[in-house]
């Protein structure tokens, strides 16, 4: 794991605030939520009440992006990563269920959700 990602995952699990080149977390305590932000676009959010990490690429599926993702999910949950293969990309956990990344998916401490299983699909 990167620098970076050590620093960013410290602020995320601290609810502190964080800059440091293209990488930022900003605490939001009225609703005890942290966002993480690449570049300015946001690619995870993390509700510390309830325990709930959100994960997006913000539209870029960039080497970059998959690692700070990768590092939040090794931070957060360990067993769960993004990986990719012939350009798509997907979500595994350590029993081996993969579904398809999708901006907005939703990781617990104990899995994802999918795109059928989202909280918010009618």
């Amino acid at each position: 794991m990167r620098q970076i990602e050590r620093q960013m995952n410290f602020a995320l699990s601290n609810k502190g605030n964080w800059t440091n080149s293209n990488t930022s977390v900003t605490y939001h305590p009225s609703e005890n939520l942290s966002e993480v932000r690449l570049h300015g676009n946001l690619i995870a959010w993390l509700d510390h009440k309830d325990q709930v990490l959100a994960l997006s690429s913000a539209g870029w599926h960039t080497n970059t992006t998959k690692s700070r993702l990768n590092a939040l999910l090794y931070e957060f949950n360990t067993g769960i990563r993004v990986f990719q293969k012939q350009y798509d990309w997907f979500i595994t956990d350590f029993t081996g269920k993969k579904v398809d990344f999708y901006d907005g998916i939703l990781v617990y401490k104990n899995g994802f959700s999918s795109i059928q299983t989202h909280p918010n699909v009618a």
